[in-house]
């Protein structure tokens, strides 16, 4: 059993929900606020970041990517043509990549601020950083998703999926963040095609469900997180 420290709207800890969810192992979820820099979480991770897995008798794992890479070092070898990262050394490098572009680039040009302005700021006190949300730094963040969404099309066009001809990591790193900002409906799903409708086929899995069935007081999800054929 596992135990991932993680808040809901955390894009890196949706990641790693969609990665367990697609190997089938059991996981507890431990809600945690990290700017609320509690004790018993900075022991976890000195970083005070989530997600943090937690494996039964083991030291914890802190940091999205380097969940994932134990994840597959543990578990990925018994999956066989399931496995989500692939086996040669320039597939992989592909995958590590495009798991770095979303974990790294969209999370700080995109997800990040607008889950942070429009989520976060709601329950962070003025010490930790709350407030109104900055309409210059969300104005900032919405023009910026239009780029990666272009990039995320060109992919899926070329591409079965973002990094070749099957779902790996990448797959679940961007759906992970998109789906964090689809949530407050700041995707413009209209602008391509392809992007959307690679959106709506990894949405449209099993590891998506939990995902999908939560909400958050006083701001309702947008039509097109909860409707699978949008």
């Amino acid at each position: 059993m596992f135990t991932l420290f993680h808040h809901p709207f955390c894009p890196h800890s949706r990641f790693i929900r969609l990665i367990v969810g697609e190997y089938g192992l059991d996981l507890k979820l431990v809600e945690e606020r990290s700017w609320e820099r509690r004790e018993a979480f900075l022991l976890l991770n000195a970083a005070g970041t989530t997600p943090v897995l937690v494996d039964e008798e083991q030291p914890p794992i802190p940091g999205a990517a380097i969940i994932a890479e134990y994840v597959d070092e543990a578990y990925g070898a018994g999956m066989g043509v399931k496995r989500l990262m692939p086996e040669t050394t320039f597939e992989r490098v592909e995958v590590r990549r495009l798991m770095a572009w979303f974990n790294e680039k969209f999370f700080e040009e995109v997800s990040h601020p607008l889950v942070t302005e429009r989520i976060y700021k709601r329950f962070m006190s003025e010490e930790n950083g709350g407030g109104p949300p900055s309409a210059d730094v969300m104005r900032a963040a919405k023009a910026n998703v239009r780029y990666h969404l272009a990039y995320i099309g060109w992919l899926a066009q070329t591409r079965n999926f973002l990094a070749g001809d099957r779902l790996t990591y990448a797959d679940l790193a961007a759906a992970a963040h998109l789906s964090a900002i689809d949530y407050l409906g700041d995707v413009p799903w209209s602008e391509d095609d392809a992007a959307k409708a690679w959106y709506a086929r990894v949405k449209s899995r099993p590891s998506f469900r939990p995902l999908l069935s939560e909400w958050l007081a006083g701001v309702p999800a947008s039509r097109t997180y909860v409707d699978l054929d949008f």
